[in-house]
């Protein structure tokens, strides 16, 4: 009788933990048991002749749960990745790079902190520049990932509003222009090729994800993104966090719909109403393909920041 208490016990937390490794909204690194015991696969999508995507994870299949959209822009120096993925995927990274071309990786964008973001940065080593804004400098010194002597692997070159790298047909636009999915959300623009990389300010046709505790905002997300869409200008490509590539009208509809689920939270708040009900209430009707599975915490996320 114990024996067999004992035996669903087990299976009762095997089954919980495979669900964590399995959420796609958690902060920071996700749990070992996302990761695959095999070959792990990660497909790669060509958008210029020098820029393809790494794409992001399937939730529920480890063997390509890696995290999120990575960017390989290829220069005459080597080559730029736009984040890194999860911890334990960079020989992958690696190999899918080397299946487009010789060159080195030199230098390693971060759109933000979260470990499905940042996980292999140390994985190159320490000659390659890591570079991100300044508040993600410092969210990232916060990690686990990044203390001790891995801190030699926190970013070197940090910026506050924009910072250019390049020049030519080379040359990339990083900017930041407020709090939204974390405090220091950076925007990646390669002008030459018409393509912006969103990071997670962009991440999945639902609800957005605004890591309080990182510094991220609902609240101030749909007044950043008007900030990005006004001032970036002659893009033809968007690479989200974690979805296929999109156009910038995906991007303004993603900006128009955060701002409507803002101003539906406040109106329900006002109204004395609960966080399920004010869920509940919210509609996508009228955005088609967009999904309600993270509405309810971009609701509480709302209702807990406009408390505080």
């Amino acid at each position: 009788m114990k024996r067999s208490v004992l035996l669903g016990v087990l299976l009762l937390v095997g089954s919980l933990s495979m669900a964590a490794a399995a959420r796609t909204d958690l902060p920071g690194s996700l749990a070992p048991a996302a990761q695959p015991q095999g070959p792990r696969v990660i497909d790669i999508v060509k958008l210029k002749d020098n820029l393809y995507v790494l794409t992001s994870s399937t939730p529920g299949n480890p063997a390509t749960f890696s995290g999120g959209n990575v960017a390989v822009f290829i220069t005459d120096g080597g080559v730029t990745l736009v984040d890194t993925k999860l911890a334990g995927w960079g020989q992958a990274v690696l190999d899918k790079v080397k299946s487009v071309t010789t060159k080195p990786v030199t230098r390693i964008i971060n759109t933000h902190t979260h470990g499905d973001h940042t996980g292999n940065d140390g994985f190159f080593g320490t000659t390659v520049e890591i570079v991100a804004q300044e508040n993600t400098k410092t969210n990232m010194e916060k990690m686990d990932a990044f203390k001790g002597d891995n801190a030699k692997f926190l970013p070197k070159k940090t910026y506050k509003d924009k910072l250019t790298l390049g020049s030519g047909k080379e040359r990339i636009d990083l900017y930041y222009f407020g709090a939204g999915h974390t405090s220091g959300d950076t925007f990646v623009v390669f002008p030459d090729l018409k393509v912006l990389h969103t990071g997670d300010m962009f991440a999945w046709k639902d609800a957005p994800f605004c890591d309080r505790s990182n510094g991220g905002s609902c609240v101030a997300l749909p007044q950043t993104l008007s900030k990005a869409i006004a001032n970036i200008k002659n893009v033809d490509t968007v690479i989200p966090g974690h979805s296929p590539m999109m156009a910038p009208k995906d991007l303004q509809e993603f900006q128009r719909f955060t701002a409507d689920l803002l101003a539906e939270t406040r109106a329900a708040m006002a109204a004395g109403k609960s966080v399920d009900e004010a869920s509940a209430a919210f509609k996508v009707d009228k955005y088609p393909g967009y999904k309600t599975e993270r509405v309810k915490a971009a609701v509480q996320a709302i209702y807990d920041e406009i408390k505080k």
